[in-house]
């Protein structure tokens, strides 16, 4: 595919400065690549600090109109973990998703206690590993109140990095209570979740997230058989599948190119087409967003 291919691209998971982690681009010079490749819209994603305020100055004062620059909030322990006064200010901020625990899990904590996380910050106080559903499936109750927020505002829920159980026990207790627009963040990669779980979750209602940035051929860092991606995206189905980067790491590469890349090797090696690109890239993110 040639780089038409990029024109209406909302690309709902790029990492930009400024931000306590090393970072490939600001978010301004990454509204500049964007709109130059004729993208719709990206979301900045930080795991320490909602990214609305930035955002929002960077589309008012850098943009030319033809671009979103979209805010979000992850609930680590740098905003205080389930701080429903952090969420209910994030929702009057504009942030377009929240994202439950992601570097402050005890999963997380444990995959990177030998090899350090490329995506993390150079903070001084020690993460306090959090886990928020015990052995028998209680969740913490301050997670419920943020789920019950969360579905009285319609908002967007992101699942984090969660361990397997805890990702399932969320996604549940989500739709239970009443949650009807939600993300599940790379389980192909940390969550260690099967096709099965991926289509169950899909089947109540979840998005599933399709990041370029895990993949053999998406990236450096990438761990994950592109073939992954395929059998994702046969067992899903395109209709409920977000395909978006996870870039912007340091000397991981531009998030356009990485995209554009990836997109041809979706369609070169597995016979993905324009259709489905535009589906999973384009038309998903403006239902599952409202945009």
């Amino acid at each position: 595919m040639d780089r038409e291919i990029l024109k209406g691209i909302i690309d709902m998971h790029v990492h930009c400065g400024p931000s306590v982690a090393n970072r490939q681009l600001d978010a301004a010079e990454m509204l500049k690549e964007a709109e130059a490749a004729g993208y719709a819209g990206f979301l900045v994603k930080d795991h320490y600090f909602p990214s609305m305020l930035g955002t929002k100055m960077v589309e008012k004062h850098f943009g030319n109109g033809t671009c979103k620059v979209y805010g979000s909030m992850c609930l680590n322990n740098s905003v205080g973990l389930f701080n429903l006064k952090a969420l209910d200010t994030a929702r009057q901020m504009d942030a377009k998703i929240i994202y439950f625990p992601t570097v402050s899990t005890q999963k997380h904590i444990d995959d990177h206690k030998n090899s350090s996380f490329v995506g993390g910050g150079k903070t001084t106080v020690p993460e306090k590993p959090v886990s928020y559903v015990d052995e028998e499936g209680n969740m913490d109750s301050a997670a419920i109140e943020c789920l019950k927020y969360m579905a009285e505002y319609d908002m967007v829920l992101g699942t984090g990095h969660g361990t397997l159980w805890e990702v399932d026990c969320l996604v549940k207790k989500a739709v239970e209570l009443g949650v009807k627009r939600i993300l599940v963040n790379h389980p192909h990669y940390n969550v260690g979740a099967s096709y099965e779980d991926m289509k169950r979750w899909a089947d109540l209602g979840a998005y599933i997230e399709l990041n370029v940035c895990v993949f053999k051929g998406g990236s450096k860092i990438g761990n994950v058989d592109d073939i992954v991606a395929k059998k994702i995206i046969d067992t899903v189905g395109v209709e409920r599948i977000i395909l978006d980067t996870d870039l912007g790491q340091a000397n991981n590469g531009s998030p356009i190119e990485g995209m554009f890349n990836y997109i041809n090797l979706l369609e070169r090696e597995f016979g993905i087409t324009e259709e489905q690109i535009n589906i999973m890239a384009k038309k998903n993110p403006i239902e599952l967003f409202k945009l």
